[in-house]
């Protein structure tokens, strides 16, 4: 068991407090204020109408401290806070002023957004499609990926993307390759998209957790011991994150070589033909993580119980199952499985450690992709029924408890991507190809298509995943293009943004700590084309209150 990002937590709190201002001596709204400490763990509040911020915190000593507001730039420094310390500071933020300044600044989505795209909904490079076909597993746009290139140069990157989607036609290669080099030219964009600011961030409150500069630490599961549980897919290990501390433990799968991999530079050596490639992971009625292992076939076993991983139940290759990727258990303790790379689903008995592979319903896959990549999966609360999504193939089916039998529908939203059921039996799915999200009542496959915000027009967010509120049955949204998480309230109809950290941000999953804070993993592909370069854990307190026990959450 080897051990990370240990940091000392004192049992009280400090309090930096203080008012942001711009040059005119205007208070700012909504400024994240953020403290991080030597250990790279970090807190981050915002300000109040009044430009009014108090951050209670038991990071402690030297601290850096910024601050940061759209079309201004940060406002960076040092402070000293001990223990019960209370110290003061006002901060003055400074407006940009040229058009690369404010363009280098924007997220992702802008400078992706700017490519100039096919029309028409009969093309295989419009705007949908190239979203679906190119965000699904990391950002376009990000300063790492918008530096100008050759087309030619382009079409190497292109090539080994395309053979992911199974394709291996040249000419579409070079097509998509002249797009690239047209729109990522390297000049300032002229889009300026407008971020309006809600009430609702003013009691909200981020933690940060580092995890490693390497890796794919994929879903994070809460668990009610207090610990964050994170599969990593690259790095074959379970990831045991103790928010009271910071410290992370990092445990190796058996028969995984990976772990000489996790602190050395020879990272590119290690093949994912060598990997188990851990994705998915949720909580058996046994009290085991059962985890989707993509690179070796398998599902895998981790036990919270004694933090050590048991036998994995290979699937037998001659069912044709590839790729397990999202799992879900249903009430009697059967894990269900999506194959991202097979059109079938799947489902282990884990007392007899029986599979059943279950072949899917022949559907065109949408685009350029070979095939319609099973993707999201949950299970209908009222009748335990397996529900699942086909990213390419843009249907949404369901899956017989009684005869496992599948009925197929068609989504509501181009790209369902992950999708999880509220406590009323409502499916809500993200259709990731044009930022939407899907309300659905399987009684009748009634349906409502909620278009996420869109802060400068034809500029559409891309949502991944989704997770209900456990409490307040709000829909939280891991948004990948712009840099913020999404909370929707379904009552109101209303969508709440938070703006998140660290530019690059890509998540993949959600999760709900027993306290009611909003947990995910931050990931992209790689790992320098996240801010600061440290792949992390990040959580979101809502009700967060700087007169009550601040800082980091014990566990118990």
């Amino acid at each position: 068991m080897l051990v990370a990002t240990v940091m000392a937590v004192s049992a009280t709190a400090g309090t930096l407090a203080g008012k942001v201002t711009d040059t005119t001596g205007k208070a700012m709204e909504g400024v994240m204020v953020r403290l991080t400490n030597a250990d790279n763990i970090s807190e981050s509040v915002y300000t109040n109408a009044e430009g009014n911020y108090e951050l209670q915190t038991r990071l402690q000593g030297e601290l850096k401290l910024r601050s940061r507001s759209p079309y201004f730039r940060d406002s960076t420094g040092v402070v000293e806070l001990a223990a019960n310390a209370a110290v003061n500071k006002d901060l003055q933020l400074v407006a940009m002023t040229g058009d690369r300044e404010i363009s280098e600044s924007l997220p992702a989505a802008y400078h992706f957004g700017n490519l100039p795209f096919e029309q028409g909904d009969d093309k295989d490079f419009n705007r949908y499609q190239f979203q679906r076909d190119c965000l699904s597993c990391h950002q376009m746009g990000n300063s790492f990926t918008r530096v100008p290139r050759s087309a030619k140069s382009w079409a190497q990157t292109v090539h080994r993307m395309h053979l992911y989607l199974g394709n291996f036609d040249m000419k579409l290669r070079d097509a998509r390759a002249e797009i690239f080099a047209k729109g990522f030219d390297g000049k300032p964009l002229t889009v300026r998209p407008e971020f309006p600011l809600a009430k609702e961030l003013a009691t909200a409150k981020i933690y940060e957790y580092p995890l490693l500069n390497r890796g794919v630490p994929h879903d994070a599961i809460a668990h009610e011991n207090g610990m964050l549980y994170t599969v990593d897919q690259s790095l074959d290990h379970m990831s045991i994150t103790d928010p009271a501390t910071g410290m992370t433990e990092y445990i190796p799968q058996k028969g995984s070589d990976s772990d000489k991999y996790r602190t050395a530079d020879g990272i590119a050596n290690y093949g994912p033909n060598q990997r188990h490639g851990p994705h998915s992971l949720d909580l058996g009625n046994d009290g085991k993580y059962y985890v989707t292992n993509t690179g070796s076939t398998s599902i895998g076993v981790f036990n919270p119980a004694t933090d050590k991983w048991e036998a994995s139940h290979q699937i037998d290759p001659a069912t044709g199952a590839v790729y397990p990727h999202s799992v879900r258990v249903n009430k009697a303790g059967i894990v269900w499985f999506t194959l991202a790379g097979s059109e079938k689903v799947g489902r282990l008995d884990p007392v007899s450690g029986k599979f059943t592979i279950i072949d899917l319903p022949s559907v065109a896959p949408q685009g350029i992709s070979a095939g319609t990549q099973p993707y999201g999966i949950d299970i209908n609360p009222l009748d335990d029924s397996m529900w699942y999504g086909r990213l390419f193939g843009d249907k949404v089916g369901r899956i017989d408890p009684e005869t496992l039998e599948p009925t197929e529908f068609d989504s509501p939203v181009r790209g369902p991507r992950r999708m999880h059921f509220d406590k009323k039996g409502i499916l809500w799915v993200t259709g990731y190809s044009e930022g939407t999200l899907a309300r659905i009542d399987p009684n009748g496959f009634k349906t409502k298509v909620y278009d996420m915000p869109e802060y400068a027009p034809g500029y559409r967010p891309a949502p991944y995943a989704l997770g209900v509120h456990p409490d307040t049955q709000d829909i939280w949204i891991n948004e990948n293009m712009t840099d913020r998480f999404f909370r929707f309230i379904p009552d109101e109809e209303r969508w709440v943004a938070y703006p998140i950290p660290l530019t690059g941000t890509y998540t993949r999953d959600v999760t709900f700590t027993r306290d009611g804070k909003v947990c995910t993993s931050n990931n992209p592909l790689p790992a320098p084309a996240l801010e600061g370069g440290v792949l992390q854990i990040f959580c979101i307190d809502t009700d967060y209150t700087a007169n009550a026990a601040g800082g980091l959450a014990f566990s118990k």
